[in-house]
């Protein structure tokens, strides 16, 4: 009996950015999380990896450490081991390490799902802006304030003198004489 094929969606960029963790200064993907995204088990995932780990340096994949573990289960309620969870330490991949995945996994599945998460990475490239451009655009902002703290002063000002009552002028109107008392 030939395998029902299921029409799973392909990921979506919210699902891809909810599976991007920030780890040791590093945007990176779980092992898990990605098998997940690819349609196939996360032992294959790793299998693969394992297979070809000449083409995965230290900064493309790197298994977590048992204290980055211990937290990201913490973090996430990821399984405890113990109750049917993970046994082993979760690899993680960077942008690069995802990049080399495609390479490995050749299913028509993975290399889209590959796609969208590449675009999903420059995405959030993208959106963080590096410390220059903050600085820059901060100061520009600084700028602009000033002149309008500037302005509304001059305003402010010129409402205040209109709003004040002017002095009337003791001058009386008419013709007065002065009178001596000689």
């Amino acid at each position: 009996m030939a395998k029902k094929k299921t029409s799973r969606q392909f990921a979506t960029a919210l699902e891809i950015e909810r599976s991007i963790h920030v780890i040791r200064g590093q945007r990176v993907m779980l092992d898990a999380d990605l098998a997940k995204l690819y349609g196939v088990p996360t032992y294959r995932l790793n299998e693969q990896v394992s297979r070809n780990k000449d083409r995965f340096p230290l900064d493309f994949a790197y298994q977590l450490s048992q204290q980055e573990f211990t937290t990201l289960i913490s973090q996430n309620a990821m399984s405890k081991r113990g109750r049917g969870g993970r046994r082993t330490r979760p690899w993680v991949f960077t942008e690069q390490g995802v990049a080399m995945l495609s390479s490995v996994l050749k299913s028509p599945t993975a290399v889209r799902v590959n796609i969208e998460i590449m675009r999903t990475f420059v995405r959030l490239r993208r959106l963080m802006a590096t410390p220059g451009e903050l600085v820059e655009q901060l100061t520009k902002l600084a700028e602009t304030v000033q002149l309008h703290d500037d302005q509304i002063k001059v305003i402010s000002q010129v409402l205040q003198q209109m709003i004040e009552t002017p002095v009337p002028s003791q001058r009386s109107i008419g013709f007065h004489a002065k009178h001596d008392n000689d």
